[in-house]
């Protein structure tokens, strides 16, 4: 093969376009893509010889065929989940359950009923589709879904609260992923943050004093990424119930993950539904498609018909509307609902949540010499580790689950080799999401369903 070791030596666009591997490459993806792969490929190449690095000739078409093919590669991929966190807000949290995505792809095959009442043959209510599964499975008067749960609060609040005052706990004054806090959307939101109680303790007395001519509503915003312990104190939402009512003022609760059914009866710890608080004689919960409830992203504000009827008629409301597709899947999920005996086959998220742990390790064991064959450099090992609800749901609750340890017993610093391991299993053609902790890579199992899927990508990595 001629080496090309100077500028003059690159072949032009033109000549490169025109090599009979090139011309089958434009065949199946394109001449006008191939091209600007091809200008993209000649440049880096330019940069090569000049930096005194030389290649063979039959490189600069391999390299086009990579560059190609890295071009169409999706960006949007699925991967893995196998880090010990079920609902990993960066890896798109709760996983759809067959009957959401079968929903999905009938509702993008054409035309839908998206705003069309079919009885009356006139134009219809989006919003209209889940709400009576809402209100069956809430015991709301009413409800509306927006994109999700930070849109479902900021509506809330600039509808009701608008140029108002809000009092809040210091205790509850949460920051979500992304370094998004509370304060900064109720900002946003056009309403004034009215700071009560302290940090660690909150008292109904506290709410009472800051009651004032301005203030709009109360808001109460469940703790769900994190737990304060020890010497503590807060106001209950039946307690804050009857301070709002008792001075005319509706009360907001931002519930978060949105449990729809009592975990304890699936021995996890309780998590309060969106049936209970609204027992409690809240006027209005805000909560989550895609975490407990374990549908798409989605956020839900359930409770008074007047209120709902307030927020819908807000502008905003049509900029944080859900699209045709996440309304066809959760409408889906909801209706799993119906039948809670059997949420734990139906419903990914829950399966994950209550998978029995000697399952989890007989998978292990099986796994396990798989692994060690395709990651000789590493001892790997059945080990029991500690998983993790996660998106902010039950943070102070471990889940117990068995994963694949990949460790160097005789390296005394094994972070580089660690990294790369980890770089290797994201570079597989399914990728793999695992975590680096305590001198060792970690492959938490809880979340693995598709054992034979796991073995056939492992086959692609290099031993």
């Amino acid at each position: 093969m001629p080496v090309i070791d100077a500028p003059d030596k690159l072949p032009s666009v033109d000549r490169l376009l025109n090599d009979p591997d090139v011309i089958a490459l434009s065949e199946n993806h394109g001449a006008a893509l191939v091209t600007r792969c091809a200008r993209r490929v000649l440049a880096s190449a330019r940069e090569k010889v000049l930096g005194g690095k030389p290649f063979e000739s039959r490189d600069l078409i391999n390299h086009l065929h990579e560059d190609v093919a890295r071009t169409l590669r999706p960006s949007l991929r699925r991967v893995i989940n196998l880090s010990g966190t079920v609902l990993h807000t960066n890896l798109g949290r709760a996983a759809l359950p067959r009957a959401a995505i079968d929903a999905m792809i009938d509702i993008s095959r054409g035309a839908s009923n998206l705003e069309f009442d079919l009885a009356s043959g006139k134009r219809g209510d989006r919003h209209a589709h889940c709400e009576t599964l809402l209100r069956d499975l809430t015991g709301a008067e009413s409800a509306l879904v927006v994109n999700n749960n930070a849109a479902a609060i900021l509506l809330t609040l600039n509808s009701l609260a608008l140029r108002k005052q809000v009092p809040v706990s210091r205790g509850e004054l949460i920051e979500i992923g992304g370094a998004f806090r509370m304060p900064d959307i109720m900002a946003r939101a056009g309403c004034k943050l009215v700071e009560v109680g302290t940090t660690n303790r909150t008292h109904a007395i506290d709410f009472e004093q800051a009651i004032g001519p301005k203030t709009a509503l109360l808001l109460k915003v469940h703790t769900s990424n994190y737990a304060i312990q020890g010497f503590t104190a807060s106001v209950t939402e039946a307690e804050l119930a009857n301070i709002a009512h008792a001075h005319a003022l509706p009360l907001v609760s931002d519930l978060g993950s949105g449990s729809l059914i009592d975990l304890e009866a699936h021995g996890l710890p309780h998590e309060p539904t969106v049936r209970e608080v609204l027992n409690a004689a809240t006027d209005l919960v805000t909560f989550s498609g895609d975490k407990l409830l374990g549908g798409p992203q989605a956020g839900i504000i359930a409770g008074r018909r007047n209120l709902i009827e307030k927020i819908k008629r807000n502008p905003m409301t049509r900029a944080l509307r859900p699209d045709k597709l996440t309304l066809a899947a959760l409408e889906a999920v909801l209706r799993l609902y119906a039948d809670p005996a059997r949420l734990t086959e139906t419903l990914p998220t829950l399966g994950y949540l209550t998978r029995d742990i000697a399952e989890i390790e007989q998978s292990a064991a099986q796994l396990a010499p798989v692994a060690q064959a395709h990651c000789k450099a590493f001892e790997v090992s059945v080990v029991r580790s500690k998983a993790q609800v996660g998106s902010g749901a039950l943070p102070a609750d471990i889940l117990e689950s068995v994963a694949l340890k990949f460790s160097q017993p005789a390296v005394r610093r094994p972070g580089k080799a660690l990294k790369q391991l980890a770089k290797a299993f994201r570079e597989l053609p399914i990728p793999v999401i695992g975590r680096i902790d305590d001198d060792a890579f970690w492959l938490d199992l809880r979340c693995l369903e598709d054992e034979a899927e796991f073995v056939d990508n492992l086959r692609q990595m290099t031993p």
